[in-house]
């Protein structure tokens, strides 16, 4: 599996392009603020020759779903997330005029994920884990076969993220990781939201939150 990673929005959230061998492809987080900004993820994706077939979101905070209506507009596909990020993508309007950005109403998911189901695209399949704490639906996506997982806004290189929006709760958020992310493989690379990769060894050994 290839993994891409563009930054979008003046939140500078992360973008992941995940394709397989046939160039088949997901979108984690598609984060293009503007229409500038999508039109450099879609030629990312004719450049690459890769065609889409997933769209999914760790979580449903603003800067993570900002391109989600052009994603559907361009290619059909509504986004998977978790049903505990439904406030979230309706207040995401709201959200957007406080940061004093503006953003259109986000579309409806085409569909919901639980702890521990599984999702496909082409060859590839990822496992979602319900990590709640900085938002109550926040989903990480694991690839066992890859020994990958793309944590969202719960774990950082070296941190981990905040719990003082609505619905999150920092304690909630440690066991989320500890339980949850930190039983992995230690060599398991970790793709965050915002920020450079890590390994699960790495961030046991060194984040400071849980020295």
């Amino acid at each position: 599996m290839e993994i891409y990673r563009l930054v979008f929005s003046p939140i500078d959230v992360n973008t992941y392009i995940l394709a397989d061998s046939d160039n088949i492809c997901a979108v984690i987080d598609c984060g293009c603020y503007s229409d500038e900004e999508f039109k450099i993820l879609t030629d990312f994706i004719v450049d690459k020759n890769l065609s889409p077939q997933l769209l999914l979101n760790t979580h449903c905070h603003l800067d993570h779903i900002f391109g989600n209506g052009r994603f559907l507009e361009k290619y059909g596909l509504g986004t998977f997330c978790h049903t505990g990020e439904e406030n979230n993508r309706k207040g995401a309007v709201m959200q957007a005029k406080f940061f004093g950005l503006s953003m259109e109403m986000p579309p409806e998911p085409a569909g919901f994920l639980e702890d521990g189901q599984i999702v496909s695209f082409g060859s590839v399949s990822l496992k979602a884990l319900h990590v709640p704490g900085h938002s109550p639906g926040s989903l990480a996506f694991y690839c066992e076969r890859e020994g990958v997982l793309f944590t969202g806004d719960a774990l950082f290189a070296g941190s981990i993220g905040r719990s003082d929006l609505p619905g999150g709760d920092h304690n909630t958020l440690i066991k989320s990781i500890t339980g949850k992310l930190f039983t992995l493989p230690e060599e398991t690379i970790i793709y965050p939201g915002h920020y450079e990769s890590s390994t699960i060894g790495e961030e046991i050994k060194t984040n400071p939150y849980f020295a």
